[in-house]
């Protein structure tokens, strides 16, 4: 680790100064005096002399030019490093650093000094900055390719902590700069304010001590006491200025804010902390595997709409991540920010917050097991919402029905193969010329039939809208752009005129910034750009210019997606029913508006596969209604690739088949699927549909006490360092676990099971596992399912719609543990209403097992439990085979099989009575 001390005149080296043309002598001066006054020279003479002249004159013109050019870049390309600040300019020394000072940091430990792509950061470049200098190899070895040649030395200039005071939170401090950085507009006096929120939750905010800043206007708690005893301790750097927070318990150092300086200009904050080790998730939206890499990874977050990309920002902006510790405790860390955003992850480990704007607003949970830090995180940023019970069916899309008719003979197909569906979807292909709130009069006039059928079979019908609301039409003939003028709630240009472009979620826009093309300023050119695709903030975008209610763009810009959701979802509420929203941009909070889709992914086996971490994130996020488009959206799929898609989609919380348009349709009723292929895509809907029971009553949990729908192993078994890099496998609850086939042509797959007592879902036979790696065996038509032990499943008969399967029997799987004890619960209310949870409109039963006693207990009547029975209850891993079973204390009849599995049926036992079951 390194340490750093503020600099004093005696302490800085500096490379030697430019050359300077020493004052010309008394000679020298004669000596030019005597070549002008020398004696006409010959015409040949003469010539030569023109001729260098003039070509010196060019020179003079093109250098000049030059200069002007690199001072003032077109609109069209990326900011230039910004240039030296007098204050390295006029070190004392020039601006070297001793070769023994710089060797002497190890390169897992080098802080980039020179972040910016363009141009490649040179020894003059990077010394003129005060930073140390070393070359990478030309051919760097593994693990080494993205070490930074430019780096901070340890006595570079930050912030010196100036005063500390109490306060009823905790602390607040001034910071103070006393030497320029060299970015523009340094702010030089900052207020620190440090509050112990809860004993797991930590606030830090740094921002301008003299003038407001723009923050993120989302709604967070209103901390009004110090914590009374914080998981924590706070420790305070004071030349230069650092901060150490540290679990209390164990002494684990959480962030070290001492490792580099901190930057806080107009346009450029900059603070890097230590990881407690390399295991870190979150940080959204990003195409990649569960686990980050921290080899030299920077994750730029600036919300965009291009489909799914290594390395590319994407739709979403979440700047949270979950880190592990030692043991397998866990915290988390969240800046709230929203502006542009580089995340550089280091093998120091090192984590670099570099953002563009606001302020450094952030927040600390202390966990201490990685469920417990996305509770504590959705307290902050705000639990997700109770989606409607026909939200948790299957969804079927394209962009390219054509007609209502075409879509409406995929719904009577479904139904004609028994297939389950309870949403239809059209996309934007139903408008009437693509112009929000109409539909299409030709093409699309059976639509309100189409509805209406829906309806009469407990089906629903969504449409997709885009936030672009058309100004090309007459005045006066398109309403929603009409009032929108009339209101002024359209985002203006710089100019306060109605900004025109071809907007979607993100903003999306098929022009950069607008028809008019944007200002040349320092919004739209920042003295640094993070990595966005594009180069440009206004890449595929509004300007970042443009002006919004709030403020502008620049730093409105990831929060758009956001705001779409919150009107949506506030007009909806209106209507006396939970809404449906799902969004493809992103932004903390979002889970309590909406759900999400992970994009415009391809039919392709790769994507197949990294949508469970994708997946896996956004419930760690606290959007747990979250899928990606069953069989990909982009390209033509094929009939094993679909099958084994709709086996993994069957499991996504949000479950939705979506292709694009001028592609082979890929519903479940498409004749290129064979029978064969047909029959496991609906077998596995209708194992969804039977398991709707547990999904609800996991999405009630989420709802009320921010728990993961699709859960990582790691979060059940954070001691078992083997599960840390599992993205292949998943969870539903504590219980379900989830093995996929992500590969063709193959009949098996590799599960890992944690240590402990796993049944299978399909026979009950048991599986004792060590923690230890498992073949499956996966024919195309069974996807492989185990239960862990201890659980208490509600399944339930299923039918095609979730509708018409909400009065059906239901059936209790208990997974008995090593000492024959198992516990579950169930939520059960009308799918619909808003807020029964607060209203007390719901039922909520709880199940224990032990000494041989299965006890169903009901905590919360309600009438809708009345219309519910509980048939069937499987015992698996019942030891020895019974004698006696009773119900509520009456003999029954059962059967018990060689693989140790008791059941009890014909029970018929109401949901809404307590009940128990014993055998001996």
């Amino acid at each position: 680790m390194v340490s750093y001390k503020l600099l004093t005149p005696e302490d800085v080296y500096f490379t030697a100064p430019v050359p300077v043309p020493a004052e010309e002598t008394d000679e020298q001066k004669h000596s030019s005096s005597r070549l002008c006054c020398k004696n006409k020279s010959s015409s040949t003479s003469t010539a030569f002399i023109a001729l260098a002249t003039f070509l010196f004159v060019v020179c003079c013109v093109w250098l000049i030019g030059t200069i002007f050019w690199l001072k003032n870049p077109g609109s069209q390309l990326p900011h230039r490093p910004p240039s030296p600040s007098p204050a390295a300019e006029n070190r004392e020394g020039g601006s070297g650093q001793s070769p023994e000072k710089c060797n002497a940091i190890p390169e897992t430990h080098r802080f980039d000094c020179f972040p910016e792509r363009q141009p490649v950061v040179t020894r003059e470049l990077c010394e003129v900055r005060g930073c140390c200098f070393i070359q990478a190899s030309a051919v760097p070895s593994p693990g080494k390719d993205g070490v930074p040649w430019c780096f901070y030395p340890p006595d570079f200039p930050s912030y010196t902590l100036d005063s500390l005071n109490d306060t009823e939170l905790g602390y607040i401090g001034k910071l103070i700069r006393k030497q320029k950085t060299y970015y523009p507009r340094d702010i030089e006096s900052l207020q620190l304010s440090v509050m112990y929120e809860t004993d797991s939750r930590l606030h830090i905010k740094m921002t301008d001590a003299t003038s407001t800043r723009f923050e993120v206007p989302i709604s967070v708690p209103n901390a009004t006491k110090k914590a009374a005893s914080p998981g924590y301790s706070v420790e305070f750097s004071k030349e230069p200025f650092g901060l150490i927070v540290k679990r209390t318990s164990t002494g684990t150092v959480l962030i070290n804010t001492t490792v580099a300086p901190l930057f806080f200009a107009d346009q450029f904050l900059q603070m890097s902390t230590t990881l407690s080790s390399q295991y870190i998730y979150g940080l959204g939206e990003h195409r990649a595997g569960f686990l980050h890499s921290v080899q030299w990874n920077t994750l730029t977050f600036w919300a965009r709409d291009v489909p799914p990309t290594e390395l590319t920002n994407l739709y979403g902006v979440h700047p949270f991540y979950l880190g592990l510790e030692p043991g397998g405790l866990a915290h988390g860390v969240f800046l709230l920010n929203s502006n542009a955003m580089d995340v550089v992850l280091q093998p120091t480990p090192a984590l670099t917050w570099r953002t563009i704007g606001g302020i450094l607003d952030i927040y600390i949970f202390i966990g201490p097991d990685p469920s417990s830090v996305v509770q504590q995180y959705t307290e902050v940023v705000g639990l997700p919402s109770m989606p409607p019970f026909w939200a948790l069916g299957f969804h079927l899309c394209r962009w390219g029905y054509q007609t209502s008719n075409a879509t409406w003979q995929v719904v009577k197909g479904m139904r004609n193969y028994g297939i389950p569906q309870d949403a239809q979807w059209n996309d934007i292909d139903y408008m009437d010329g693509f112009r929000d709130f109409t539909t299409e009069p030709e093409k699309f006039a059976t639509l309100p039939e189409m509805v209406k059928d829906l309806h009469d079979h407990g089906q629903r019908y969504v449409m997709i809208l885009d936030p672009g609301i058309s100004s090309t039409q007459p005045p006066g003939s398109y309403w929603p752009y009409d009032e929108g003028l009339k209101r002024g709630i359209f985002i203006n240009d710089s100019d306060g005129n109605t900004l025109i472009g071809k907007d979607m979620n993100e903003p999306s826009n098929f022009e950069d910034g607008s028809l008019k093309g944007c200002p040349s300023n320092e919004l739209e050119n920042p003295p640094y750009t993070p990595g966005i695709l594009g180069n440009v903030l206004r890449a595929k975008t509004v300007c970042a210019s443009a002006v919004q209610k709030t403020s502008v763009h620049y730093n409105m810009h990831s929060l758009y997606g956001l705001m779409e959701a919150m009107a949506s979802a506030s007009a909806l509420r209106r209507m006396g029913k939970r809404p449906f929203i799902i969004s493809r941009s992103t932004f903390p909070s979002q889970g309590r508006y909406s759900g999400h889709w992970l994009g415009d992914n391809r039919s392709q086996w790769k994507d197949l596969y990294v949508s469970i971490p994708g997946m896996l994130n956004f419930n760690l996020l606290g959007i747990p209604l979250v899928g990606a488009d069953i069989c990909g959206f982009g390209g033509s799929t094929t009939e094993e690739l679909c099958v084994r898609w709709m086996q993994l989609g069957a499991f996504y919380p949000f479950s939705r088949n979506h292709n694009t348009n001028n592609e082979q349709a890929q519903d479940p009723t498409d004749p290129m699927f064979s029978p064969l292929a047909r029959t496991a895509m609906k077998e596995v809907l209708l194992l969804r549909y039977s398991l709707f029971p547990l999904l609800y009553t996991l999405f009630h949990h989420a709802h009320l006490q921010g728990h993961t729908v699709a859960r990582p192993l790691l979060f059940e078994f954070p001691e078992d360092v083997m599960t840390y890099s599992i993205d292949r496998q998943f969870l539903w609850g504590r219980s379900l676990l989830v093995t996929p086939v992500l590969e063709p042509g193959v009949n098996s797959v590799i599960g890992y099971f944690p240590k402990g007592l796993w049944y299978d879902y399909y026979t009950g036979t048991s599986l004792k596992s060590s923690g230890e790696k498992v073949k499956l065996e996966a024919p195309l038509g069974k996807i492989n399912l185990y239960l862990r032990e201890g659980a208490v499943i509600p399944t339930q008969t299923p039918n095609t719609t979730l509708w018409s399967s909400n009065g059906n029997p239901l059936h209790l799987i208990v997974t008995l543990s090593e000492k024959g004890l198992a516990e579950g619960d169930l939520f059960w209310d009308d799918g619909e209403s808003l807020d029964t949870y607060e209203t007390n409109s719901y039922a909520y039963i709880v199940f224990n097992v032990s000494e041989n006693t299965f006890t169903s207990t009901v905590l919360h009547e309600n009438i809708e439990a009345t219309y519910i029975m509980v048939e069937t209850v499987s015992f698996f891993g019942v030891k020895d085979q019974p004698t006696n079973v009773t119900v509520d204390s009456k003999e029954t009849q059962f059967t018990y099989l060689k693989n140790k599995v008791l059941t009890v049926s014909n029970l018929s036992l109401n949901l809404s009575k307590g009940f128990t079951i014993h055998w001996s």
